[in-house]
């Protein structure tokens, strides 16, 4: 498809790239017996530096994909389980990535930036950057409206 031939940007073009480029992502992570929510779940304790209150954990995953926090509370319950977190027993309340969780998050990472370069291979910088600057412009409006009870 070339820029001339392009629809207009709206929610369904939207819908659909994230869907195709998720279903990419999932198959990554059946492979390595993960789900969608445990790879959200791990990324964030990554990017809070290895460790991260629950409640806080809770919050940030809840906050990303818009779903209840009973839900991120099982999924740190799987993750758990799987031995890819665990309780810091300094800070019992923190959530902190084990060796095996942290090996779990590279692997997949490793695989679905492979797969990212794909999909985005050959698209112009300045191209990504304006896609970058107007995705997060509504996601923000999202936010906003989902904060004020829309």
């Amino acid at each position: 498809m070339t820029t001339t031939t392009a629809p207009r940007a709206n929610g369904r073009v939207l819908a659909l790239a994230h869907h195709a480029a998720r279903v990419l992502l999932e198959g990554v992570l059946t492979r390595h017996g993960m789900t969608f929510h445990q790879s959200v779940t791990l990324r964030a304790v990554v990017a809070a530096g290895e460790s991260i209150g629950r409640d806080e954990l809770v919050a940030d995953v809840t906050g990303s994909l818009k779903i209840d926090a009973s839900v991120v509370s099982g999924v740190i319950e799987e993750l758990t389980a799987a031995k890819a977190l665990e309780a810091d027993p300094a800070e019992p309340a923190r959530m902190r990535l084990t060796d095996t969780g942290r090996e779990l998050y590279e692997v997949t990472s490793a695989e679905s930036a492979e797969i990212s370069a794909r999909l985005y291979a050959g698209i112009p910088d300045e191209d990504l950057v304006v896609v970058g600057r107007v995705l997060t412009l509504i996601t923000d409006r999202a936010n906003a409206e989902l904060a004020a009870g829309a």
